[in-house]
């Protein structure tokens, strides 16, 4: 069996399946742009395109 190298010491690297990750981050983007550019702002009632 092949030795494992360790080049990142004693680092906080969580392993952690890829196609978790992805979801996990695409979701916390598309929520990001909803709230960011969708949504009328509270103080105006008008959404960023239309400033």
């Amino acid at each position: 069996m092949a030795k494992q190298l360790n080049l990142m010491g004693n680092s906080n690297v969580i392993p952690t399946a890829l196609h978790l990750e992805m979801q996990r981050s695409y979701l916390e983007y598309a929520m990001s742009v909803i709230v960011g550019r969708a949504l009328p702002d509270v103080r105006d009632g008008l959404k960023p395109v239309h400033r």
